[in-house]
């Protein structure tokens, strides 16, 4: 069982990358092998709006995605998180959703689990969180656990005890949903 850890913070250890990090510890604790992919340190260009995947079901566009493909193919959960920017996902997570359009019409996500991590100064997290579960259902996952954190200053999210073991755990959470849909 392997679940793919996420990180959609521009920032270098962020509020989001210590909660995804903490989030895989929760799921490696219960037995899963994790991987984290900082998709900020990749090369991801915007959807084109080309369509060409409707009939093919693969992105013409060739950049970092390719390899992300082949790593959300291999994970049987996905954890995303992601910093509050005006209310809603960053524009990496945004680049890196649209990208995964392709998976959409042959349903390749299809009962995979996914987990959620967003971190905001103070508001913006529901409408944040919410995109997020909209984007799971619409690939026909399930929700395997959230969280959300509040913190502005770099590291301040550790102070927040209350996330901080949430998200640990939803990493638990998300071992527990992969188990149940081997069943």
């Amino acid at each position: 069982m392997k679940i793919l850890g996420i990180i959609g913070s521009p920032r270098k250890n962020s509020n989001t990358e210590i909660l995804v990090k903490e989030a895989m510890a929760g799921a490696r604790e219960t037995g899963a092998g994790v991987e984290l992919l900082n998709i900020t340190e990749k090369d991801i260009e915007s959807c084109n709006g080309c369509a060409l995947c409707l009939d093919t079901s693969e992105c013409v566009i060739y950049d970092d995605m390719q390899y992300i493909y082949a790593k959300l193919l291999e994970a049987d959960g996905i954890f995303i998180g992601t910093p509050v920017y005006f209310w809603n996902i960053s524009s990496q997570v945004k680049a890196f959703i649209d990208r995964t359009y392709p998976f959409m019409w042959n349903r390749t996500l299809r009962g995979k689990v996914g987990g959620i991590a967003v971190v905001a100064r103070r508001a913006g997290c529901g409408n944040t969180y919410s995109f997020l579960v909209d984007y799971f259902t619409l690939m026909r996952m399930t929700i395997g656990g959230g969280v959300i954190g509040y913190a502005g200053e770099p590291g301040e999210i550790t102070k927040d005890t209350e996330a901080m073991t949430q998200a640990k755990a939803a990493g638990k959470a998300m071992v527990k949903a992969i188990r149940r849909s081997e069943q």
